[in-house]
């Protein structure tokens, strides 16, 4: 963890933390919102990036994502010279496809669903032999993603427990091993419970994700990432669609901060009740929402 610190250092921003005395006396919120991409993502992608070899870079990457990691990846591989492709579905947001191509990437919209890109991800990397950068289930992303957790832990010292978005679970175990003394939760959707249900079975289960935080929705948890979620006792909370939206309003309207749904789960935990404790702290993990979701969610009563 410390080396992945040291090897994208300056290369990405350190994000704020902030307090919020609605939330709770002693709760913090990590924004990486304001992180490059606009998510925690670029951390894993420029520190996987930094490993591969002349020739893996050669040969171009490819990843796949519903947006964030599609974004941070584009973005990365535009700063190292390197050719990048991403599979993306038919339903993903525009707004991030739109993101993706900006940053240089080209972006492959075959599959109508998470499930159907992963199986066009495999079918591509066959074809084209690119270097496959994972958005949660490979070790040298999962140590970028867990810098987060070193710079929160600097920040507010006093944290007891973590409150962690959760999708495929890179996020999630990279902050479990970057805080082992930490309670590290992470929390899904009730309509995407890839962590959840992998955690439940022993191993990775596929599943149908269906939630506005299109941000979590992997149809399957990473390996690597369930084996450091048991190894560290990892807790998981599940949260409504509706406590998800109540969150997303209270982040814009309370804390200014303009986070995606993904990224509001945490907060949905707390402001539920479904959290007990003291220090609390919450990743705020992106801000990348199409302006449609967020005024149709803010509109609601």
């Amino acid at each position: 963890m410390l080396a992945a610190a040291e090897r994208i250092e300056g290369r990405v921003h350190r994000t704020p933390t902030f307090t919020s005395r609605t939330l709770g006396a002693g709760v913090a919120l990590k924004a990486e919102l304001f992180q490059k991409t606009g998510s925690f993502k670029v951390r894993g992608v420029l520190n996987k990036l930094a490993s591969l070899s002349a020739e893996e870079k050669a040969r171009g990457v490819i990843g796949i994502s519903a947006g964030n990691h599609a974004q941070a990846l584009a973005w990365g591989a535009a700063a190292e010279g390197i050719d990048c492709l991403v599979v993306m579905w038919a339903s993903a947001s525009t707004a991030k496809i739109a993101a993706t191509r900006g940053y240089g990437a080209v972006v492959d919209l075959e599959a109508a669903d998470p499930t159907e890109a992963f199986e066009r991800l495999a079918a591509l990397s066959a074809e084209t032999g690119r270097t496959l950068v994972h958005p949660f289930d490979d070790p040298v992303v999962l140590a970028g993603a867990g810098t987060v957790a070193l710079e929160l832990l600097e920040d507010a010292p006093e944290t007891e427990t973590i409150l962690v978005p959760t999708g495929g679970g890179g996020l999630v175990s990279g902050i479990a091993a970057g805080a082992p003394d930490r309670r590290v939760i992470a929390v899904e959707p009730e309509g995407s419970t890839a962590v959840h249900d992998g955690l439940a079975a022993g191993h990775s289960v596929p599943v149908t994700p269906v939630s506005v935080a299109d941000g979590l929705s992997a149809p399957f948890a990473g390996e690597h990432a369930l084996a450091i979620l048991r190894h560290y006792e990892v807790e998981s909370i599940l949260v409504s669609e509706a406590e998800i939206e109540a969150a997303f309003r209270f982040l814009y309207t309370r804390t200014k901060l303009a986070c995606e749904p993904a990224a509001a789960v945490g907060v949905a935990a707390i402001l539920a009740g479904k959290i007990e404790g003291r220090n609390i702290a919450a990743v705020v993990s992106g801000g990348n929402v199409a302006t449609q979701t967020a005024t149709a969610i803010l509109a609601a009563p």
